[in-house]
């Protein structure tokens, strides 16, 4: 069970993560930009903490989520979707603070990350692919 998790994300998504884990007797911690401080997600968390940074590029600042994360006993990282949910960085950042990433270990996303590497570990595995041009130069 995890005791403490950082929602890295805001909006819907993070309402959502809120709910599931409180239902799950999780701790949850949001994370805001100055400009998102009003939103809704962070009354649906148990705590609300500033990221430095307005707009969405607060909320892709791996130092701060990782700094947050540590400073409040989180457990576990919760990226949400999008960019941080597929960023191998950010998945071994967490790795590194000792904290779960919930999603994809770091190795996991590097390579299916990149269409190209994706596509052909999918054809040494006799997945069907449809034909493509391959890479341009």
């Amino acid at each position: 069970m995890i005791p403490t998790l950082l929602i890295a994300n805001r909006g819907e998504i993070a309402i959502r993560v809120a709910r599931t884990a409180a239902a799950m007797g999780v701790r949850t911690v949001a994370v805001h930009s100055a400009d998102d401080a009003g939103s809704l997600h962070l009354r649906h968390a148990d705590q609300a903490i500033a990221l430095p940074g307005q707009g969405a590029s607060a909320y892709l600042d791996i130092e701060a989520l990782i700094a947050v994360a540590r400073d409040e006993g989180c457990d576990a990282v919760h990226p949400g979707y999008g960019f941080l949910s597929e960023s191998a960085a950010f998945a071994e950042a967490c790795r590194e603070a000792g904290l779960i990433f919930v999603g994809p270990d770091p190795e996991t996303l590097a390579l299916l990350g990149d269409k190209v590497s994706a596509r052909a570990l999918a054809v040494r595995a006799g997945v069907p692919v449809a034909a493509g041009s391959g890479p341009l130069a």
